[in-house]
């Protein structure tokens, strides 16, 4: 599939109490790079790169390739990638990633929000519209969130949540190009049965 025909296939949408999370377009690349332009030394600290590679590139080209790589992904059911859009405003990305299958049924979860938009309950209320998404229509049995210990403002989302958390993972992912310790947080159908009501309630159906 290229780029282009990706940019127009239909879009994946879930929906939550004041957000939307739809897969992002070239049309969207505009809007997507005044985000990151202007919140760039707030987001590039916290990214996965290895040391002396560049950062994440946000010409238009690369854009719409990775619209398409996460369009490959979705049709193959091993990632998703949504923007957060708030009153129509692209307020980040929610990513459920690395889905594996067999006996694992495990995905990860990771997020950015605009700057401007931090601290306003958007990115937990994406996290429970996407790990509703994961267990109730993808089946998976376990979601997994990995945070740089002193990414205070990451770690906010998953604590809002309650979500468990399992430890820390010594020099677990290079980002920004420095080998950094990650806690753990994860949360499996078992546990998302139990507490379902609650998340849904606080998180997305809220009047």
């Amino acid at each position: 599939m290229s780029a282009a025909r990706g940019a127009r296939v239909s879009p994946l949408e879930l929906t939550g109490w004041r957000i939307r999370l739809r897969t992002l377009t070239e049309d969207d690349y505009g809007e997507w790079y005044e985000v990151r332009a202007r919140c760039r030394d707030w987001l590039v600290p916290w990214e996965p790169r290895p040391d002396g590679a560049p950062t994440t590139p946000e010409d238009r080209a690369s854009f719409v390739a990775r619209c398409a790589a996460r369009e490959r992904e979705r049709q193959m059911g091993t990632g998703y990638g949504f923007g957060i859009f708030v009153a129509g405003k692209l307020a980040g990305e929610i990513t459920l990633s690395s889905i594996q299958r067999g006996p694992f049924q495990n995905a990860f979860v990771g997020y950015w929000v605009d700057q401007a938009m931090a601290g306003s309950g958007f990115a937990p209320e994406a996290t429970v519209a996407v790990l509703r998404f994961a267990f109730e229509e993808l089946s998976l049995h376990r979601i997994e969130v990995a945070i740089v210990p002193r990414n205070r403002a990451s770690r906010r989302v998953v604590e809002k949540l309650e979500l468990r958390e399992e430890g820390v993972a010594l020099r677990y992912l290079e980002i920004d190009g420095r080998w950094e310790d990650h806690v753990r947080y994860a949360i499996t159908s078992e546990e998302w049965a139990t507490r379902r009501a609650a998340l849904v309630e606080t998180w997305i159906s809220r009047a």
